[in-house]
């Protein structure tokens, strides 16, 4: 018996390091988006070994918010590759920050117990304040 294609119109998927986007729906109001991406993984830089890891990314948008399949593919894109905990965490929040430009960001990186040592990695962005315009005194 064969198998079946089921791959969706539009061919199929894979990872991609580009973080597409939409424009956010209420930007006059501040509120928070948070997404739990639980099956995160990349290589240990030292052994090749996969790290598991839950990640927790929280913002606040300003203009613009990020599309959560182009999110997914994304972070699939470090499944091959190799990092440290805090490299990884804070390359993430970089990419992440560079593309929405938001008013707060927060990436959690909760990695899996390796060697008798869990790992917690905390990485947050605040963007820069907007200065007012008004006349000098």
């Amino acid at each position: 018996m064969r198998g079946r294609d089921v791959r969706r119109p539009g061919g199929p998927t894979g990872p991609s390091k580009r973080l597409e986007t939409f424009p956010n729906p209420q930007p006059g109001r501040d509120y928070t988006i948070r997404f739990s991406c639980p099956e995160f993984t990349c290589l240990c830089p030292r052994t090749g070994q996969p790290d598991f890891a839950t990640l927790t990314i929280s913002y606040v948008p300003d203009r613009i918010c990020v599309e959560l399949k182009s999110l997914k593919l994304y972070l699939w894109a470090f499944r091959d590759e190799g990092h440290y905990h805090e490299a990884v965490t804070n390359r993430i929040l970089d990419d992440l920050a560079a593309a929405t430009r938001p008013r707060r960001m927060t990436v959690v990186s909760d990695f899996n117990v390796r060697g008798g040592i869990h790992t917690t990695v905390t990485a947050e962005y605040q963007a820069p304040r907007k200065r007012k315009r008004g006349r000098a005194s």
